[in-house]
């Protein structure tokens, strides 16, 4: 692949991530109320969502996409479950205790479900694998390794969009220190994962 289209894509690919949506904002108020603890996790399983996605792009696999849209219908509705269940977690959580120094068994697989769920049920992400996309690469003359070229630009591209995410909502945190501003933060965060648990399900 010649590289002035693969800066294209990793240019359009880098707005299309770093712009504001369900899953940028359920990231944040995770991490804002809950530490690094998980995040990394849940940043993981958006990953492999938009991996998924590609993959059945770049294969030709979109008409399947498209007839398995109520297995990804029902997948969207767990997803936006169990940021509803975060979401009441943050909301009740103690602000004297900070809650990443409490580990729960299981809860990384969980949370890297979820982010493959959300990824798979959110809306921008179809529209730019199923729609975008095709605009910008040849898919149809699409190579092997071209195939891993966008793949490494992803990673590259869509990890370090999440990576800044985690560090700006980290810093955020560390401003707030007393029980009383944990407290607050506790409920905000768990007002805006709600939110996006709302945006994901009925989108």
């Amino acid at each position: 692949m010649d590289l002035s289209t693969l800066l294209i894509y990793a240019f359009t690919l880098g707005v299309a991530c770093a712009v504001p949506g369900p899953t940028t904002a359920a990231l944040v108020a995770r991490v804002l109320g809950r530490g690094s603890r998980g995040a990394l996790a849940f940043c993981a399983g958006l990953m492999a969502g938009d991996l998924l996605w590609l993959s059945a792009t770049a294969l030709g696999l979109a008409m399947l996409a498209a007839t398995m849209q109520p297995v990804f219908i029902v997948i969207k509705y767990a997803g936006a479950a169990y940021l509803l269940y975060l979401a009441w977690r943050l909301w009740t959580a103690p602000a004297a205790t900070p809650v990443e120094t409490q580990p729960v068994r299981g809860e990384g697989l969980r949370l890297f479900l979820t982010g493959i769920s959300v990824c798979l049920g959110n809306p921008k992400t179809t529209l730019f694998y199923l729609a975008l996309l095709p605009t910008i690469i040849d898919l149809q003359h699409l190579s092997w390794i071209g195939f891993g070229e966008i793949t490494a630009t992803l990673v590259v591209v869509y990890g370090t969009v999440l990576a800044a995410y985690v560090v700006l909502a980290l810093r955020a945190r560390r401003m707030f220190r007393s029980p009383r501003a944990l407290k607050a933060i506790n409920r905000v965060t768990g007002a805006v994962m709600a939110g996006a648990a709302v945006a994901v399900a009925t989108r």
